[in-house]
């Protein structure tokens, strides 16, 4: 799957920026620890008992000191492009439920094949690219059986900011994020079985949209698109993206939309049902508003 050129990702850029972004990460997650949640409870009533789970793109370890606390006796592996994050991690860790900290990309995982049982993923994948890459690799680790529950960004993810810049200048500001369907198809290229994906819409809003930019660097959101500005952004330019958000604004917010796709799918071989029980997922649209 090949993006256009200048929505193409700077991977050095990528790690470089949530390296800066780890020790203010948390303050400003809010999102990413909701997604987080709905997709650890997305894996009730699955039955699974497994040995090794990775945290693809861990951040800050919020998802594996979870993931530990669900399956106390699994090695849990937090893996994570920047360092910075995976210190962080590290201060976070609980010292009676201990996770692995591994600095890696997930598009080339230092682990060996089926070595793992479960891949969770949440809100990192759209920062991937190609998806080919990250899905077979998850392909590659994982055992027969084994399970795969992820996390990304669909396209209409920060809509608004992106038409308020496309009125200020002509650069990129926002990242490509890729279409349902299309991460369905990567998962059918990658081999991973019975792949299930919905979509979430949520809203949050801000007081202004620096509001918004301000969390987006935070959290380390930076545009690393190929057609970004380089250099800074002058105070006309920002003045007139401001000017074109507010053209959003209702009851006193301005709206950021992110368009959040959950997704599932097991790796080769059999999938492990439990004798007389059977577990079916239906796709299904979630709309929720969430305000702050």
């Amino acid at each position: 799957m090949t993006e256009p050129g200048e929505f193409a990702l700077d991977r050095a850029g990528v790690r470089a920026s949530f390296d800066r972004a780890s020790a203010t990460y948390e303050s400003a997650a809010g999102l990413q620890a909701q997604v987080a949640a709905e997709l650890l409870g997305r894996l009730d009533g699955f039955g699974l008992g497994p040995r090794t789970v990775l945290d693809l793109g861990a951040g800050t370890g919020r998802g594996a000191r979870a993931l530990k606390q669900r399956y106390p006796r699994a090695t849990v592996i937090a893996l994570d492009l920047a360092p910075g994050m995976l210190r962080e991690a590290q201060r976070h860790q609980p010292r009676w439920r201990k996770f692995a900290r591994v600095c890696a990309d997930a598009q080339r995982l230092p682990l060996a094949a089926a070595s793992v049982d479960l891949v969770f993923s949440s809100l990192m994948l759209q920062w991937c690219e190609p998806l080919d890459a990250a899905f077979a690799e998850v392909q590659r680790v994982l055992r027969p059986g084994g399970f795969f529950a992820f996390s990304t960004l669909g396209p209409a993810t920060l809509a608004e900011l992106r038409s308020a810049w496309a009125q200020a200048d002509g650069h990129n500001h926002v990242n490509h994020f890729i279409d349902m369907h299309d991460v369905g198809a990567a998962l059918m290229r990658a081999g991973l079985s019975e792949p299930v994906l919905d979509v979430d819409r949520i809203e949050l809003s801000y007081p202004h949209a620096r509001a918004l930019m301000r969390d987006l660097k935070r959290i380390g959101a930076h545009n690393v698109t190929a057609g970004r500005p380089h250099g800074l952004t002058g105070r006309a330019r920002l003045a007139r993206m401001e000017q074109a958000y507010e053209a959003f604004r209702r009851e006193g917010s301005l709206p950021a939309t992110y368009e959040v796709i959950y997704g599932a799918g097991w790796g080769s071989g059999a999938r492990p049902v439990a004798p007389g029980s059977e577990t079916v997922i239906a796709p299904d649209a979630i709309r929720r508003t969430v305000r702050r």
